[in-house]
C-alpha cells in the first residue's frame, strides 16, 4: 500500500486551514481514550476497560460460533472415524479455506468502519457494509465450485478416496453456509465497529440453542446422518444472520443505518481494492493450518492422524476465540483513536491488548500441559487417536501461546490499514518459510504430522516476530494523518 502520496496529501491540507478540524478530533478523541498525562496505572484501566467492552462480548460471540463447529464434529465422531475425518476434511479444510477468503474481506470494515466511527461519519458505515455485501456476494459466487467438486478437489491433493467422497457429498450441504458468510460477516463487523457488542452476543447465544435443538432432531429423531449434521449447521448460520439484520433494519441502529442506498454502488474499486489485501492478509492465515490437515492426510494410517491432529486444532481453535476476539477488539480500538485522530490513544491501545492476550495465552499453555492426557476424551475414546494426541501436546500448548500475541498484531494492522504490507509479510513467512520447513521435516527426518507441524509454527513465530517490529517501529501520528485522509477521500467517492 503506497502511504506516500496519501501522507503529503494530508500534510497539505493540515498546513492550509486544518487546525480546528485536529483539534475538533482530538477532542472526540478525548471522550473515549485514556488522558496521556494521567498515571500509567489509571491509563491501564481506562482503557482496559475499553477494550473489554468489545472482547467480553466478542469471545462469548466467537465460543458459541466456534462452538456450533465443535457440536457438528463431536455427533460425526460417534457415527466413525471415518465420519469424523469426512467432516473434518469438508469443514476444517474447504469451509475453511472460504472462511478465510470471505472474513478477510469483510474486515476491510474493521478499517473503514472503525475509522468512519471514530471520525463521527456515521451515515458513510450503512453505505460500507453494503459495498461489503455486493464485494462478499460476488466473492460467495466465485468460490461456489469448490463446494460443487469438492470430492475431486480432495482426491488431486492426495487423500484418501473413501475419504474424499464423503467429505464431497457433506460439502454439498454445507452451500448454504457459504452464502451465510457474505452476509453475516459484514453486519457482525458493522455492529461491532459502532460498540454493539452485546446485540451480537445474544444472537449468537440464541443460534447456539437452536443448533443444538437442530442437530439433535435431525440426528437422532430423523436419522438424518451427516447431511443432517451439516444442514443443520448451515440453518444455524443463516438464523444468525437473520436476527442481526433484522436488529439494524427495525431501528436498531438510527444513525448509521438509513436503508438501502444506490451509493454503495459508487466508489466500489476503492472498496475492493482494501477488501482484497484485507482477503489476502487474512485468508492466508486460515489457509496456514488447513494445509497442514491436507498434508497429514497423506500420511500412513491416515484416519487416526487426521482425527488426533483434528482434536488438537479443535482444542486449540475453543482458546483461539480469546485471542481472535482481542484481533477484533485491537482492530476496532486501533481504527477509532485513529479515525478520531489520536496516533498516541492507538498506540497504547495496541501495547494494552498485546499484554493482556499473552497473559491469557501463558495460562491456557500451563493447562494443557497439565491436563494434555484428558482433554481429548471430550471427542473420542479410541485407544489409537488419544495415543496419538498425546504425542502433539507440547506443540499444541506452544501454538496457543504464540497465537496470543498474533492476531492481536495482525488487528492492530486491521485497525491501520495495513492489510497489503501484512500479506507480503504472510506469504513470506508462512508459504516460503514455514510450509517448506514442515514438509522436509515430515519426509526428510520422518518427523510425520510433528514434523508438518513443528515447521509450521516455525513461519508463524517468524511472521510474529516481524508483526512486532512494525508495530513498533510506527509512526502513529502519520497513521493518524494516513486515516484522516482515507475517510475524507472515501466519503467524497459517492
Amino acid at each position: 500500500m503506497d502511504h506516500g502520496g496519501e501522507v503529503e496529501d494530508c500534510r497539505a491540507s493540515l498546513l492550509h486551514g486544518q487546525a480546528g478540524k485536529k483539534e475538533k478530533r482530538q477532542a472526540a478523541s478525548a471522550s473515549s481514550a485514556p488522558a496521556p498525562g494521567g498515571s500509567l496505572g489509571r491509563r491501564v484501566y481506562e482503557e482496559s476497560k475499553q477494550l473489554w467492552v468489545i472482547v467480553g462480548p466478542a469471545i462469548f460471540t466467537r465460543i458459541t460460533n466456534y462452538s456450533m463447529n465443535v457440536i457438528m464434529q463431536a455427533f460425526a465422531g460417534h457415527l466413525g472415524d471415518l465420519e469424523l475425518a469426512s467432516v473434518s476434511f469438508a469443514c476444517t479444510v474447504l469451509v475453511g479455506f472460504n472462511y478465510g477468503i470471505m472474513l478477510g474481506m469483510a474486515s476491510a470494515l474493521e478499517t473503514l468502519c472503525g475509522q468512519a466511527f471514530g471520525a463521527r461519519k456515521y451515515h458513510m458505515m450503512g453505505v460500507y457494509m453494503q459495498r461489503s455485501w455486493i464485494v462478499l456476494s460476488v466473492c460467495a459466487v466465485l468460490l461456489l465450485p469448490m463446494y460443487l467438486f469438492a470430492g475431486d478437489l480432495l482426491r488431486l491433493t492426495g487423500q484418501p478416496p473413501e475419504v474424499s467422497a464423503m467429505a464431497g457429498q457433506v460439502s454439498l450441504w454445507f452451500i448454504p453456509l457459504h452464502f451465510s458468510m457474505a452476509f453475516l460477516f459484514p453486519l457482525q463487523k458493522f455492529l461491532q465497529c459502532q460498540l454493539k457488542n452485546s446485540v451480537v452476543a445474544i444472537t449468537s447465544a440464541a443460534a447456539l440453542c437452536f443448533h443444538v435443538s437442530v442437530t439433535w432432531l435431525f440426528f437422532s429423531w430423523f436419522r438424518f446422518g451427516l447431511a443432517g449434521i451439516a444442514l443443520a449447521l448451515s440453518m444455524s448460520w443463516w438464523a444468525t444472520a437473520l436476527m442481526l439484520f433484522a436488529y439494524v433494519s427495525c431501528g436498531g441502529c438510527p444513525e448509521t443505518w438509513h436503508g438501502f442506498s444506490v451509493e454503495a454502488f459508487s466508489g466500489l474499486w476503492e472498496f475492493l481494492k482494501l477488501s482484497s489485501a484485507s482477503g489476502v492478509m487474512l485468508c492466508l492465515e486460515h489457509w496456514y493450518y488447513r494445509i497442514l490437515i491436507v498434508l497429514t492426510g497423506n500420511l500412513k494410517d491416515a484416519a487416526i492422524a487426521v482425527d488426533a491432529l483434528t482434536i488438537c486444532l479443535l482444542i486449540n481453535g475453543c482458546e483461539l476465540m480469546i485471542p481472535l476476539a482481542f484481533f477484533t477488539g485491537t482492530g476496532v480500538r486501533v481504527a477509532n483513536e485513529l479515525g478520531a485522530g489520536s496516533g498516541e490513544g492507538a498506540r497504547f491501545a495496541a501495547i494494552v491488548s498485546s499484554t493482556t492476550s499473552l497473559s491469557i495465552g501463558i495460562f491456557f499453555c500451563a493447562l494443557v500441559m497439565r491436563l494434555h492426557g484428558e482433554i481429548a476424551l471430550l471427542f473420542t475414546t479410541s485407544a489409537a487417536v488419544l495415543g496419538a494426541v498425546d504425542k502433539l501436546y507440547v506443540l499444541l500448548a506452544f501454538t496457543i501461546l504464540l497465537n496470543s500475541v498474533q492476531p492481536v498484531l495482525s488487528g492492530v494492522a486491521v485497525g491501520s490499514g495495513w492489510q497489503s504490507k501484512v500479506a507480503y509479510v504472510n506469504i513470506g513467512c508462512y508459504y516460503f518459510v514455514g510450509l517448506p520447513m514442515g514438509i522436509l521435516l515430515k519426509w526428510h527426518f520422518n518427523l510425520g504430522v510433528v514434523g508438518i507441524w513443528g515447521g509450521m509454527i516455525g513461519g508463524t513465530a517468524i511472521q510474529t516476530l516481524i508483526l512486532a517490529i512494525i508495530t513498533a517501529r510506527c509512526d502513529w501520528e502519520k497513521e493518524a494523518m494516513i486515516a484522516s485522509t482515507r475517510m475524507s477521500r472515501l466519503s467524497q467517492v459517492q
